[in-house]
């Protein structure tokens, strides 16, 4: 399992890296840090010599990190690349086939900032693996369990199959979230098609499915996470509605992004 970790070196960015590390498991998981310098100058000669002492101050504190987990079992990889941080990441994750991209993010008073605009929605729209946003509050030890939002499509099958396989390595619980709406009259033949779904493909597995009635889905999201704050929430990126409604308005992000609770989005 290998997981890439774009790190600044800040409090957040290590915090996420101690939940990489928790699902990575003991067994062949490899932690790719990765620190992407971003800088722009007027001259060339203050450039060259700003670069030299980022790269300098990258290394020292990319070896001071690996260091605190010698005595882990997972293998590190340090890479320091000049560029743009989603574009880099994202293409790092596609080239040597990533399973998981963890980035952290500042706390749930910072969200909007860290979020809207920002490098997280970035490789989020750019990248081809998932990639799973730790909020600064978030524990690695606390999380009990893997909970997939759901609206019954077709194309929710590879990730339900992904998740379940995640969870199962992680030693996590998975659950599922339907929000029922007044326009969606789905839910029976959709919880249906998954209970079918999940007895032929994780025969044994149970299925434990949450249904909020909501004006919204975000709406209902919220309720769920109320009840649930251990959990980690999955979203597909290729829900639409549901997607534009948490970047659409402010209030919705910190709706969505609990203090505690990491958002995986399925790309």
């Amino acid at each position: 399992m290998k997981i890439i970790l774009p790190i600044d070196f800040s409090d957040n960015s290590l915090n996420a890296l101690d939940f990489a590390i928790a699902l990575a498991g003991k067994r062949d998981g490899e932690i790719i840090l990765i620190h992407v310098i971003e800088a722009v100058f007027d001259f060339a000669s203050q450039a060259s010599v700003a670069m030299e002492s980022m790269h300098r101050d990258a290394e020292s504190l990319m070896q001071k990190t690996v260091e605190k987990y010698q005595d882990s079992t997972l293998k590190f990889t340090t890479i320091i690349k000049e560029g743009t941080a989603s574009i880099s990441v994202a293409r790092l994750a596609r080239d040597i086939n990533a399973t998981l991209i963890v980035m952290g993010t500042q706390g749930a008073s910072g969200i909007k900032v860290a979020l809207i605009g920002s490098t997280t929605i970035n490789l989020i729209k750019e990248s081809s693996v998932p990639v799973l946003v730790v909020p600064a509050e978030s524990n690695a030890t606390e999380i009990r369990k893997v909970a997939l939002a759901l609206e019954f499509a077709t194309h929710e099958e590879k990730f339900i199959d992904w998740v379940i396989d995640m969870s199962k390595r992680w030693e996590r619980g998975v659950e599922f979230v339907h929000v029922q709406t007044a326009n969606d009259f789905e839910e029976e033949p959709g919880i249906k098609k998954l209970e079918k779904f999940i007895a032929t493909h994780h025969p044994g597995l149970p299925v434990k499915i949450h249904t909020f009635y909501a004006k919204t889905p975000v709406e209902g999201l919220d309720q769920f996470l109320e009840e649930n704050e251990n959990v980690i929430l999955v979203m597909c990126h290729e829900h639409k509605n549901l997607w534009e409604q948490v970047l659409s308005r402010s209030q919705t992000i910190e709706m969505v992004f609990h203090s505690k609770v990491p958002l995986l989005v399925m790309t």
